[in-house]
Formats: C-alpha cells, structure tokens, sequence
C-alpha cells in the first residue's frame, strides 16, 4: 500500500507518495485543473490510499478519486491547523505531512455525504444567503427613509408598503434611484426565496426525517430541513451529545493543572443550521412549559444569562432531535 498526500488548490496542486515503510518515494506539482490532478494521479503506483483537505468542491473531488485509490480519506481544515502549526508551510510540505498523517492513521476525518445530500444543503445554504440579501436591502432602504426624516408605515414590505415606497417623491434624483434599485433588488430577491423555497418544501413534504423533526417545539421546517441535511446519517455520530460539537454550540474548554474554564461557543460547524437551532430554541421556550422551565433553571434569575440559556435550551434540543432520528420516536413530552 502507497500513501499520497495531496494539497489541493483549483490552479495547482502538489501530491507527496510515501510508499509501505512510510518514506517519501516522490512529489509533484500539477498546474491546472483537477482533471490534471486526476491524470497525474491515475499514473502513480497502486494500490494507494489518499487524503486531502477539505474545501470548496471536495465531495465532486472525493467521488473521482474513489475511482483511483482504495481508500480516499477527506481532512478536517480546522483540526488541521492545530496540527500544522508550523513557521515552514508550502504546498510540498502541507502534501508530505497529509501523507504522514494517512500512513499513521491519524488524519482527523470528515464525513462525505452523497451528491444529493450535498445539494439539498448547498440549497439550504443558497436560502440562507439570499435572505440576508434581502435584510441589507431592507437595512438600506430604512436608512434612506431615515435619512430624509420620513418614517415608514406599518407593513412596509407587504404589497401596501411596497406600492407606498413606489409613490415617494424625494427632493434629489440620485435618492429616487437609490429607492428604486433597492426596490428592485427586493421584490426579485422575494421571488427568488420563494422559489427556493418551493424546491426544499418538495423535499421536506416527503423525507421522514424531516416530518420527525417537526414534532419538537418550536422547530419550523426550515430548522428541521437543515438539521436533518446536516445530520444526514444519525448512526454516523457516535453519541448523542457529540452533535454539539459538530455544530459548533458547545463552549470552548481550557483545562490545565486543575482548572477548567469554559468560554463561548466554538463556532464551528455549519453557521445556518446553528442560527436556525437558536431561533427555534427561543420559540420552544415561549411554547412549551417543560422546554421553558429548563430555561429559567439555567437563567437562575439573572437576566445576563438569557443568552447562555437559549444556547444551552439549543445545545438540549439538537441531542432530542438526534436521539428521535435515531429511535425514529416523535416528541415527547416526558423527554423533556
């Protein structure tokens, strides 16, 4: 078995081979697309394993090498660099120690979902971008109104307000054109959003899953679409509680000589679906008693610690959601 590390880029891209005894047999550096990577690839010796980083495009990268290699492995980029904390990094040395680490065994993996998986969630993800589109907008067109001492009515983006702001007369021309390209921007972007929407409500209608999640408080089916593309395959995690992780809700931990300090949240993970999670957990609180009164024990009467609350309310219920994907069990209220 030969071990290729390879340090991927869209222009360029170096592999390092290391052969059965771990040493380095030889590296080279490809210039141009991944199909390039691909024929360099295809010529070293087999059989091989190889592992590359992950980014932009790795799913498409990690089905054609499935094709050469016996086994591919894709490595966490955070975990990485803690690994590769180093005052000497290029693309040949990043290459070598991605072949070391496979040889070793001790490459910190990521999970490859199918293509169809990967499309719902660059879906998901697509939504989520045109929505704060939309608010800096909407921001900016408030700021207009603003800046010429007009307050707006009630209902400013239903049809009303839209045909309201359509009707305005502002004293110079480049005001008017600002209101109209802004008006503009956000009807189109409403029509994108919905039919965005109507292609994940597709989707949804009919996954199990998704239906599943829906019964927990507070979550809508935009959260439990998300949540589940995420998740995709519950048996994949090996314990409940290590969905916080993977999505970045649980605090950051230093511990050392007998001290423990925990800080804010990691923060890693995907950011839509850790938003969506906290909004639905500040909806559980004020629909569901059970769901509310482990808020307040946490808040313990101190309004300083609403937000530690909710995070710890969202941290709760993704580990509900988890645990019901894989019990296939509705929501109950004695889970609580």
């Amino acid at each position: 078995m030969y071990y290729v590390g390879l340090d991927v880029h869209w222009k360029q891209s170096t592999f390092c081979v290391l052969d059965e005894n771990g040493r380095k047999m030889s590296s080279r550096t490809v210039h141009g697309s991944w199909d390039k990577v691909l024929v360099a690839l295809s010529c070293v010796k087999k059989p091989f394993a190889i592992c590359f980083e992950a980014s932009t495009g790795y799913g498409y990268l990690y089905e054609k090498l499935r094709e050469l290699a016996v086994r591919v492995v894709v490595a966490h980029p955070g975990k990485l660099r803690w690994i590769f904390r180093s005052k000497r990094k290029n693309d040949r040395i990043d290459a070598e120690k991605l072949a070391k680490l496979l040889f070793l065994g001790e490459v910190p993996p990521v999970y490859v979902p199918a293509a169809e998986v990967r499309a719902w969630r660059g879906m998901i993800e697509h939504r989520s971008g045109l929505l704060a589109d939309r608010t800096r907008a909407k921001n900016e067109m408030r700021a207009l109104l603003r800046g010429q001492g007009i307050v707006a009515p009630k209902g400013l983006w239903a049809l009303k307000g839209l045909a309201w702001l359509r009707g305005l007369k502002f004293l110079s021309g480049f005001d008017a054109v600002r209101r109209d390209t802004l008006l503009e921007r956000i009807v189109s972007l409403n029509k994108m959003i919905e039919l965005v929407e109507a292609e994940l409500a597709k989707v949804a209608a009919t996954h199990p899953g998704v239906q599943l999640l829906l019964t927990v408080p507070g979550v809508g089916i935009r959260t439990a679409e998300a949540v589940m593309a995420y998740i995709d395959k519950p048996e994949r995690f090996r314990s409940n509680k290590s969905i916080g992780e993977y999505f970045g809700i649980v605090p950051c931990q230093d511990s050392s000589a007998g001290q423990n300090r925990l800080g804010h949240i990691t923060k890693q993970g995907p950011t839509t679906v850790r938003r969506l999670v906290t909004e639905a957990a500040w909806q559980a609180v004020r629909r569901n008693a059970q769901v509310r009164a482990k808020f307040e024990r946490i808040m313990a009467g101190d309004n300083d610690r609403k937000k530690i609350a909710v995070v710890a309310v969202a941290h709760y219920l993704l580990r509900v959601m988890l645990a019901m994907l894989k019990s296939g069990e509705a929501w109950r209220e004695q889970a609580a």
